[in-house]
């Protein structure tokens, strides 16, 4: 974490430009490309992975068609372009629980923007004065960061077509042209599936054994965009999601059918007195449905004890960085610092505070207009405000450390968003109580500012990486941060629009009227924040089976702090498992398989030991990225369809067969090209 780091790649004293109309441009078109992907991939399997690699190879590629381009404005495009794809995971996991509750009808636009452009403000502000710190001092490793300088490093500082010294083009080309080969992959597969139904989108079964004693289920999802979130997000955070699911289906399914028989019939909508033999087979289906819908709420336990633990974990490295940030700021203020250069000058704290001081209207508006004919809305209004700077503030700061340890991908920004959610809803549930308008209008205040915050953690986790970039190739930090704004503008403006379309195409969290169940999007996290939010104001939660994650969560965190105490490389964070349980299993089994390839890919690079070993890194972080961003693309396509034409696309319903042929052929597609030599050696 405290190894040196080496010169930046464009020193101090050099200047390029780095604001430029083509990168701010292409910038906000990335920005809202990938915001649509990670929107769809996001609301299925309540993950989303870092954009920042796949961005800038986007950029190097679409850059060099001009006569001019340099590293510092490829920079530029990537700060900008994952501000999009950060941003979406703060609305997706938090702003459906609203629909889902039917506190709104649909998604409404003014709303959503309001709240995605201040959270996503306040998220890049409540950083800044962190960089100096994380960054320059405590050098923690932010691996997107690292990642993604490695892949601008290949289109060389400056590029000139007039020039007689123009840099090689083999390596930018090559990593467009993997991204682009990815996506088209992804794209097809997802349109013979969704689109033309050629390819089935999973198989599943369910079974009773021993006289229907034994219930079994289980299932896979057939995706490559899941394979390639495993493969990002690697083999340790894919084994435990893996594990989760284990826990909560093949695990915990049987177990609840076997102690809970009577309440999981009457979940079912069946009898509670009804004769094993006289169940058919769509009864044990909605029987396992009922079991494991829950078995999740120990995901749930686990996750509101995992967001806990890793504020607490982090209370002192992080008490430690504020220090440090405010020690730079007032030594620069005071003159001794005078000569701080270009590639130290953040946007100035005074600004910095102007920002979170005029933050307070539009917040205080937000939550004002949230509360409708509430009695005491003023007060309610008031108090939700100096949550939302205090919180934000203190878990956007979590997320910009965690940021550094993990990386986005997978920085726990659901655990921050739980913890919000407890602690506010404790607080309302005093003030506004269990009853009358209070208990209706506490649980949708509770989801406006869990949106509100977790939209700036995401932003913050993503801007520190960004900025960790920036710091390696010799960015202007103050001009990054206002391309993070850019970018997180751009986003704001269409994010409702992405989800309206989805919904209106698959439906989010909930099966349209007459639609495929089998295709909802199930927005697990935001169900999660609905839950508990309407939980604790008293609308039924189940609580043994939330203490039962208690007690997993306390298990796995005495097995990391063993792990960490023994220095090993596999760890047990709590989250990526709570996250597993709460999702169905089908969706884990092929994050477990890419996190699998990217064992088997990793180990194959150790043996060999070659010169390129950096370029084969991106080279498969590139084509799971292709992976996600083609199939979700064609997901957000084949909704607009939906909506706007009003019918599915003429479909051939065919087995799984087929489907799982494609999914090995493309598993087999990934590690060939992720493990050959690489071409591009000079």
């Amino acid at each position: 974490m405290n190894q040196p780091l080496p010169p930046p790649v464009v020193g101090p004293q050099q200047q390029l430009n780095e604001i430029t109309l083509k990168a701010l441009i292409l910038g906000m078109m990335l920005s809202v490309l990938l915001a649509a992907a990670n929107a769809y991939i996001g609301l299925l399997v309540g993950m989303t992975v870092s954009a920042s690699i796949p961005a800038a190879a986007a950029s190097l590629g679409i850059l060099r068609l001009f006569r001019r381009s340099n590293i510092l404005e490829n920079n530029m495009v990537q700060t900008s372009a994952s501000a999009g794809e950060s941003l979406v995971a703060g609305i997706i996991f938090t702003i459906p629980a609203l629909v889902m509750m039917q506190a709104w009808q649909g998604y409404h636009y003014w709303p959503m923007v309001s709240i995605a452009v201040v959270g996503g403000i306040l998220g890049v502000a409540f950083t800044i004065p962190l960089r100096r710190a994380l960054i320059v001092e405590a050098r923690l490793t932010y691996p997107e960061g690292l990642a993604t300088a490695e892949v601008l490093k290949t289109g060389g500082i400056e590029t000139n077509k007039d020039s007689p010294d123009q840099q090689d083009t083999a390596a930018p080309n090559a990593n467009i042209g993997l991204l682009a080969q990815a996506s088209v992959l992804g794209a097809l597969y997802k349109l013979m599936e969704s689109g033309l139904g050629l390819v089935a989108g999973g198989i599943g079964t369910v079974r009773n054994w021993f006289g229907g004693s034994y219930l079994f289920s289980g299932g896979i999802t057939l995706s490559p965009a899941l394979i390639g979130v495993g493969y990002i997000v690697g083999i340790n955070i894919a084994v435990l999601v893996f594990l989760g699911g284990v826990i909560g289906t093949l695990i915990g399914v049987p177990l609840n059918w076997l102690l809970n028989r009577e309440a999981i019939l009457l979940a079912a909508g069946l009898s509670p007195g009804m004769a094993m033999d006289q169940i058919g087979t769509q009864q044990w289906g909605s029987i396992a449905t009922a079991a494991w819908q829950k078995c999740r709420y120990i995901g749930v336990g686990a996750m509101m004890v995992g967001g806990l633990w890793s504020l607490v974990s982090l209370a002192g490295p992080l008490s430690k960085g504020v220090r440090a940030s405010l020690k730079a700021y007032r030594s620069h203020r005071s003159g001794l610092d005078a000569a701080l250069p270009r590639t130290e000058a953040d946007t100035p704290f005074s600004i910095v505070l102007l920002v979170a001081a005029f933050a307070i209207i539009p917040l205080y508006a937000i939550f004002y207009v949230a509360m409708a004919d509430y009695e005491y809305k003023l007060m309610v209004a008031a108090l939700m405000t100096v949550l939302m700077l205090v919180l934000g503030f203190l878990f956007a700061s979590v997320a910009g450390y965690m940021a550094g340890l993990v990386g986005s991908s997978n920085n726990p920004i659901s655990g921050v968003t739980i913890a919000t959610v407890i602690t506010s809803a404790l607080i309302l549930v005093n003030i506004m109580g269990r009853d009358g308008p209070g208990a209706v209008l506490g649980p949708i205040a509770v989801i406006y500012l869990a949106a509100l915050i977790c939209s700036a953690a995401a932003i913050a986790g993503d801007n520190m990486q960004d900025l960790k970039c920036g710091h390696l190739v010799g960015a202007t930090p103050w001009r990054q941060q206002l391309f993070q704004v850019v970018g997180v503008l751009s986003a704001a403006l269409v994010i409702p629009l992405i989800l309206s379309v989805l919904d209106a195409g698959y439906g989010i969290g909930r099966p349209l009227e007459g639609g495929d169940p089998s295709r909802v999007l199930a927005a697990p996290q935001a169900g999660l924040m609905m839950a508990l939010a309407q939980g604790i104001f008293g609308q039924g939660i189940e609580w043994n089976f939330i203490y039962m994650g208690f007690v997993l969560a306390a298990v796995l965190i005495a097995l990391d702090s063993y792990q960490q105490r023994r220095n090993a490389s596999f760890r047990f964070p709590v989250l990526a498992v709570a996250v597993g349980i709460y999702l169905p299993l089908g969706l884990s089994v092929p994050i477990f398989v890419g996190g699998v390839l990217a064992a088997l890919v990793a180990r194959h690079k150790a043996r060999k030991q070659t010169d390129g070993s950096h370029n084969n890194d991106n080279r498969g972080v590139l084509l799971a990225s292709g992976l996600i961003t083609g199939e979700a693309l064609m997901g957000v396509a084949i909704a607009l369809y939906i909506a706007f034409i009003g019918e599915p696309l003429p479909t051939w319903r065919l087995g799984g067969e087929l489907g799982v042929a494609a999914i090995v052929v493309i598993c087999a597609y990934l590690l060939k090209q992720t493990t050959r030599a690489d071409n591009h050696q000079r």
